[in-house]
């Protein structure tokens, strides 16, 4: 996927010894007007998103990440195996940020409807900037806390299909979010996500890794596909896994799911 814009940046990343760092508290500098070094967390998505082509030049130019169309062709792959068309989809992408992961949804997938939903507005302001086509609404919620207004008009949507590619973990979306996002998807809708490799070890007691090796044994989610593969590079060149995952909303998860599997004690 090639960059929205032509702007260019001046990127540096930090010396070698940062590979210590976990992947949301590295810091990578780009210089701009003055040669005024600015410190920027790969995290920051406020920042990040506030210069047009950033996000796109540092992750997929650089870092080769290759998740949204790894997951979208996952989901794709699964539907064709129970004879559903992609394009009767409609999607609720959650952590949406500046479109990426819409854009290979609708343009080269052609799912029905698309809403976006992210915690930040500078998100959404680059979402309908850069990718103004994508998005038939864009919603800037925190879905640990949804007001009762959004909630009702996320599900007149009617979503059988929700998505969250590179923005699950590290605390960027809380279990408590994934879990009110999954409420709004139909029964037998489908579930398509990606998370780090190591969410999956059962030494990681996380809240959020709790949750999802519980939701993937739980009768609430046939897991058609998981795969591990390549997400991007690290600023060091070396590989960082994550595992995509598709599945299908078996039930309607009880609300009480996250205290009686102990996600919210984590």
């Amino acid at each position: 996927m090639q960059s929205s814009s032509k702007q260019r940046y001046r990127v540096q990343f930090p010396p070698k010894d940062a590979h210590s760092l976990d992947q949301d508290e590295v810091v990578f500098h780009i210089i701009e007007s003055g040669n005024q070094k600015v410190p920027i967390r790969f995290h920051d998505y406020n920042q990040i998103y506030l210069r047009p082509g950033l996000y796109e030049q540092l992750f997929y130019d650089r870092l080769k990440c290759t998740s949204p169309s790894t997951v979208a062709q996952l989901l794709e792959s699964a539907l064709r195996t129970v004879g559903e068309p992609i394009t009767e989809l409609r999607v609720l992408d959650l952590g949406a940020g500046n479109g990426m992961m819409g854009e290979v949804l609708k343009k080269r997938h052609g799912v029905a409807r698309l809403v976006g939903a992210d915690i930040i507005p500078e998100a959404r302001d680059a979402a309908y900037r850069d990718r103004p086509d994508v998005y038939d609404e864009y919603y800037v919620s925190d879905f640990c806390h949804l007001e009762s207004d959004d909630k009702e008009q996320l599900e007149e949507w009617s979503f059988n299909c929700l998505t969250s590619v590179a923005a699950l973990g590290f605390g960027d979306i809380p279990p408590e979010a994934f879990f009110q996002a999954l409420q709004l998807v139909s029964n037998k809708g489908w579930v398509a996500f990606n998370i780090k490799e190591t969410f999956l070890d059962h030494t990681d007691q996380t809240g959020f890794s709790k949750f999802i090796r519980e939701l993937i044994f739980s009768k609430f989610l046939d897991v058609y596909h998981i795969e591990r593969y390549r997400h991007r590079l690290s600023m060091e060149g070396t590989p960082l896994f994550y595992y995509a995952l598709v599945g299908q909303k078996a039930a309607q998860i009880p609300v009480d799911f996250l205290e009686s599997t102990g996600v919210l004690d984590a």
